[in-house]
C-alpha cells in the first residue's frame, strides 16, 4: 500500500475522529486507547487502559498509522497542527502533546472540539498564526474556521508527526488508540487506527 493512500486515510480517519457533529447517533464512534493483547485474522484484542478487554475488527481497508518524533520548533507561523490540550481554572489551554501535520494533511478535521482525553480536555486542529516563545515552552495563537484559540505547549510534551503502518506493526504489547463503532457480537468495528511504532506510541 503506498504512503500516499495511507496518507489519505489517515487525513479521512482524523476527521472522523474528531469531527463528532457529523456522526447520526448509531454510528456514534467511540475511541479505545491500550495495550495489544494479540491480533489474529481480522481480530485485534485490546486490553484498555479502563480496565476491561474488547476485541476489534480490522477490515484489510483500514489503514493502519503510526508517528515519528518532531520537534517543538517544527511548529513554525504557516503550520497546521493538532493539539489535544487541558483548560485549566483560568480558561487557559495547555497542551497535552501535539500533532504537526504534513502540507497534504492541511485542513483535516479543522476546529476546535470537546475531547475525551481529561476533565474538560479539547482538540484543536489549525493553522498556526503566531508564535511566542517562553522560557517553559511555546504559545501558539491558532486560527480556523469560525474562530481561533491560545495554546500553551509546554517543552516536556510530545510532538510528533504522523507515518505510515501496517498491520505487521499490530503485535503483543503496543500501545493503540482506535476510533470504532459497536458491531455485531459485542465486537467492535476499526474506522481509525494508530499504533505505537519504534517506541511512540499514539498520546492523545
Amino acid at each position: 500500500m503506498s504512503i500516499h493512500y495511507k496518507l489519505g486515510a489517515l487525513i479521512a480517519a482524523l476527521a472522523f475522529s474528531s469531527a463528532s457533529h457529523a456522526q447520526t447517533p448509531w454510528v456514534k464512534p467511540e475511541r479505545i486507547r491500550g495495550d495489544i493483547v494479540s491480533f489474529k485474522g481480522e481480530i485485534l484484542t485490546v486490553h484498555r487502559n479502563s480496565g476491561d478487554t474488547v476485541q476489534v475488527d480490522v477490515k484489510p481497508e483500514i489503514g493502519v498509522s503510526a508517528f515519528k518524533p518532531a520537534k517543538l520548533a517544527d511548529a513554525k507561523v504557516g503550520s497546521y497542527v493538532g493539539t489535544p490540550a487541558l483548560t485549566g481554572s483560568d480558561g487557559k489551554l495547555t497542551a497535552t502533546s501535539m500533532i504537526v501535520f504534513p502540507e497534504a494533511a492541511r485542513g483535516t478535521a479543522e476546529g476546535h472540539f470537546a475531547y475525551d482525553f481529561g476533565p474538560k480536555s479539547t482538540m484543536t486542529n489549525a493553522n498556526v498564526v503566531s508564535i511566542v516563545t517562553g522560557a517553559s515552552g511555546r504559545e501558539l495563537n491558532l486560527s480556523y474556521k469560525g474562530g481561533s484559540s491560545t495554546v500553551t505547549v509546554p517543552k516536556n510534551v510530545s510532538v510528533v508527526t504522523p507515518v505510515p503502518a501496517s498491520t505487521a506493526d499490530l503485535t503483543a504489547g503496543k500501545k493503540v488508540f482506535v476510533v470504532v463503532t459497536p458491531g455485531a457480537n459485542g465486537i467492535y468495528d476499526a474506522h481509525v487506527l494508530f499504533v505505537e511504532k519504534d517506541g511512540v506510541a499514539p498520546q492523545f
